[in-house]
């Protein structure tokens, strides 16, 4: 028994749920839903969050996108069913900010951006969590597909047990502090079946909605058309050019396109099949080449987060990381290069590393997740 007589709860508290708080950020689709829907039947004392991120009106128009107004007002109604408080909170001028602003000027600067990451790091796991903390809640839960277990060393990181589901790679900058706080209920579950099951078995409104695919504030995935609006004259026409010199061609904008590109090109009548190698943003150029110039095996990293033992900096690391959230992790060696930096050595050299993406470090064995870092230009 642990202090006050009660064993640990499934949240990890030594008191009964009645008494233990829990801030779910509720993003109105089925995953968080259900999270708060099983802890308010277990007994815990949840107060639900949503976030309204960006443009209220714009967003009433746009479903399937995490922060939309319809999916507000989705929340509210899950709250209602499983008679819990609800609060919905004004993030725009945050967001924009901190996720939104920077979104445009990276792709501005030849890179690929992932808000997703931007978003968990900036706003939900920073101003959110200190607003669940105000409320004097134990612990923030969301529905994300990954898992937390308490190691030797603290609170550990680990990918979910379906790994079709598995966010890991949008989490890499979770702090060892966030981590502490943070509690993932969803991490355990072996299918999404799994998780609208319990939708049905709550009776939630939510049950058979569909998932999210684009991100939130970019419809139908047209993010040249996005920047276009937030940044007027981004998208100035220029050369295609091959990487040994001949033009080949005009574009429309260097933001229409990303390293590792090979379809949309805007250039045809050749026999070698051509890929986007690199961005010339001052030149307003999109260099092309041939697959193999994709290739690469060192990679340089900023921002590096580490969630594993022991000191960072203290030596090189054997690891696997991936450098798409779409690629299985490979094997590599993490080089330190100061507190925050770092270089990875991939043992078998990958296609379309791309600065602004995210590079995520997992243990050699197993499931654990230790940290990751920001892919630079080299």
């Amino acid at each position: 028994m642990a202090d006050g007589g009660y064993r640990l709860n499934s949240l990890g508290f030594a008191k009964s749920p009645a008494e233990t708080r829990v801030v779910v950020a509720m993003s109105g689709g089925v995953d968080s839903s259900v999270v708060a829907a099983e802890l308010a039947t277990e007994g815990y004392d949840v107060v639900g969050v949503t976030l309204q991120l960006y443009d209220h009106g714009a967003a009433l128009a746009k479903k399937g996108a995490c922060c939309a107004g319809l999916d507000i007002h989705d929340a509210r109604r899950v709250a209602e069913t499983m008679g819990f408080p609800h609060y919905v909170l004004d993030y725009e001028n945050i967001f924009r900010e901190a996720v939104i602003d920077e979104f445009a000027d990276s792709y501005l600067g030849g890179a690929t951006p992932v808000p997703c990451i931007r978003c968990n790091e900036r706003v939900k796991f920073k101003d959110l969590l200190a607003t669940a903390r105000d409320l004097d809640a134990d612990c923030m839960a969301t529905g994300h597909y990954i898992r937390r277990f308490e190691g030797a060393e603290g609170p550990e990181l680990h990918m979910a047990a379906d790994a079709a589901r598995d966010q890991s790679y949008f989490l890499f900058s979770t702090t060892p502090e966030q981590l502490a706080y943070l509690r993932f209920p969803l991490g355990g579950l072996t299918s999404k079946a799994e998780t609208r099951a319990l939708a049905a078995k709550h009776g939630l409104p939510v049950a058979d909605k569909p998932d999210s695919q684009d991100i939130c504030f970019v419809p139908n995935g047209d993010y040249a058309s996005v920047i276009e609006k937030l940044r007027p004259g981004a998208a100035d026409p220029g050369e295609i050019v091959h990487a040994d010199g001949r033009v080949l061609g005009r574009h429309e904008g260097v933001i229409r396109y990303t390293v590792g590109q090979r379809r949309g090109i805007g250039i045809g009548g050749l026999e070698e099949p051509l890929y986007v190698v690199k961005l010339d943003v001052e030149g307003r150029r999109v260099i092309v080449g041939p697959k193999e110039m994709l290739a690469v095996r060192r990679v340089p990293l900023a921002e590096v987060n580490w969630l594993g033992d022991g000191d960072f900096e203290a030596g090189e690391h054997a690891v696997r990381v991936r450098v798409r959230s779409t690629r299985a992790p490979v094997e590599a060696r993490l080089l330190p290069t100061g507190p925050r930096s770092a270089t990875v050595e991939l043992l078998t050299p990958e296609e379309g590393v791309s600065p602004g993406q995210a590079c995520v470090f997992y243990a050699p064995e197993g499931s654990r997740v230790l940290g990751g870092g920001w892919i630079t230009k080299g």
